[in-house]
Formats: structure tokens, C-alpha cells, sequence
């Protein structure tokens, strides 16, 4: 009882001093465009720090930082639910929420959280971005895509993809390349160097961890690899991006 007449006074407080949210329509452009893999809208609407404003935006919580990571909280779980809905797969999609989600618990300033923000709705753009990019790809190539990002740690070999798509490694490795236009060894050296691009960015595993985590034959074999694919060597990679990455421990 005593709960509902905080809410029926809360209620007229906020009637009183005209208080509402802001139109569906702002939320209705968003989310889909982050669906959708419209990079360029996302990245405008981070730009112009969309997800601090305050006018419109429901008090979950009187502190500052703390109601800034509800709002993160929800909006993660919007994004999710409508990528998921969209074609991303499900492991993936809960895989990173879970990440950021736990990124965000360490953080204690409303610009950090903003960032964070920022970053996760831009890392679930890119990624459906390319996913949409190839819906054209058949059942086949759609399996490998999914078992290469989940077993990214181990060595992959188009014989291991044959056998799990129970086609012929030669018929296979035809159908990758024609569809994805790039060999299924490119593909799965191009993700592994991704996946230490955010190893190097967010941890500080050495390179010999790195390299053996993600079943490189040697070092010296990825540093190599990832000089090809970045430019600069993993050690200048992760001097140029640790300045500019959010610090969730020393705030």
C-alpha cells in the first residue's frame, strides 16, 4: 500500500512539473539502425552523445553513474534481443553483451560508461554490418562462418569444416572463396588477428600468450600475420590503442 502511494505521488509530481520521455520515434530510428548495420547513422547519433542526454530520459536511479549503466543495461538488451532477431547468431550475440555488460560494472564516471556505450553499440553495428553484407551465403558457408568464430582459439583447417559440413574439403574450399571472396585460410587468419586485436587491446596477456591462445605455430609466425594484416606489429598496435581505451581500473 505504501508503494502505491509513493507512486501516485511520484506520478502527480512529474504531471505537475511536466515531466516526460522523449517520443518512440527517437528509439524507433536507433535500434533498428544498429540492427540494420547503418554504421553511419549509430556513429552520428555517438557523436552527438545521444545516450547522455537527460531530457526525456526515465530517473532509474538519483546517482548519476548508476543511472547512466541502467540505461546501458537496457539498451544492451534491446540490441541483443533485435540483432538476434535480425540474423546474428545467437552464441555470438550473448557473447558480447556478457562482455560489455561486465565491462561496464568496473566503471565509475559518466564519461567512461558513455564511452563504453559508444563502443558496444558500434562493435553490434559493424558486426551486423557485415553479416548483412552476406546473407547471400548459403547454409553451408553460414555453418563454417559460425564454427570458425566459435572455435577461433584452435587451429582450423578446411578438413575440419568438410567434415563438419559433410561436404568435400575441394567442393568447399570453392564455395568459401566464391561466396566470401576470400580463401577459407585468409578468413580464419583475418579473424584470429582480429580477435588479438582486442587481446591487445583490453588485456595484458604477453605475445607468446596471445600467439599460443589463438593456436599461432610461433611468435614470431604472429607477429608476422599481424603485421600483414594491421601494418604495424602487435606491440606498436597495443602502444597506439592503450592511450586511447577506456580505463576501467585506475578511475
Amino acid at each position: 500500500m505504501r508503494l502505491l502511494q509513493e507512486w501516485y505521488t511520484q506520478e502527480t509530481l512529474d504531471s505537475e512539473e511536466e515531466k516526460f520521455h522523449r517520443p518512440l520515434s527517437d528509439e524507433q530510428l536507433f535500434f533498428p539502425a544498429v540492427s540494420s548495420g547503418d554504421i553511419d547513422f549509430v556513429r552520428q547519433n555517438c557523436k552527438e552523445k545521444k545516450f547522455i542526454e537527460t531530457d526525456g530520459v526515465g530517473l532509474l536511479s538519483r546517482d548519476d553513474v548508476t543511472n547512466l549503466k541502467y540505461h546501458f543495461v537496457i539498451t544492451t538488451a534491446f540490441v541483443t534481443r533485435l540483432c538476434v532477431e535480425a540474423g546474428m547468431e545467437l552464441e555470438q550475440a550473448f557473447r558480447l553483451s556478457d562482455f560489455y555488460i561486465l565491462k561496464l560494472d568496473s566503471l565509475n564516471t559518466t564519461a567512461s560508461v558513455a564511452e563504453l556505450h559508444d563502443r558496444m553499440v558500434l562493435d553490434f553495428t559493424g558486426k551486423m554490418r557485415f553479416l548483412i553484407r552476406n546473407q547471400g551465403a548459403s547454409k553451408p558457408i553460414i555453418t563454417c562462418i559460425d564454427y570458425i568464430y566459435a572455435h577461433i582459439t584452435e587451429r582450423i583447417t578446411i578438413e575440419d569444416l568438410a567434415e563438419y559440413t559433410g561436404l568435400s574439403a575441394s567442393y568447399l574450399s570453392r564455395l568459401f572463396k566464391k561466396e566470401t571472396g576470400v580463401s577459407v585460410s585468409d578468413y580464419v587468419r583475418e579473424k584470429k588477428i582480429e580477435k588479438a586485436q582486442h587481446l591487445l587491446k583490453y588485456c595484458d596477456y604477453s605475445l607468446i600468450e596471445i600467439a599460443n591462445y589463438l593456436s599461432f605455430s610461433s611468435q614470431s609466425h604472429f607477429i608476422q600475420l599481424f603485421k600483414e594484416f594491421t601494418g604495424m606489429t602487435p606491440k606498436k598496435y597495443r602502444d597506439l590503442h592503450s592511450r586511447a581505451t577506456w580505463n576501467v581500473t585506475t578511475e
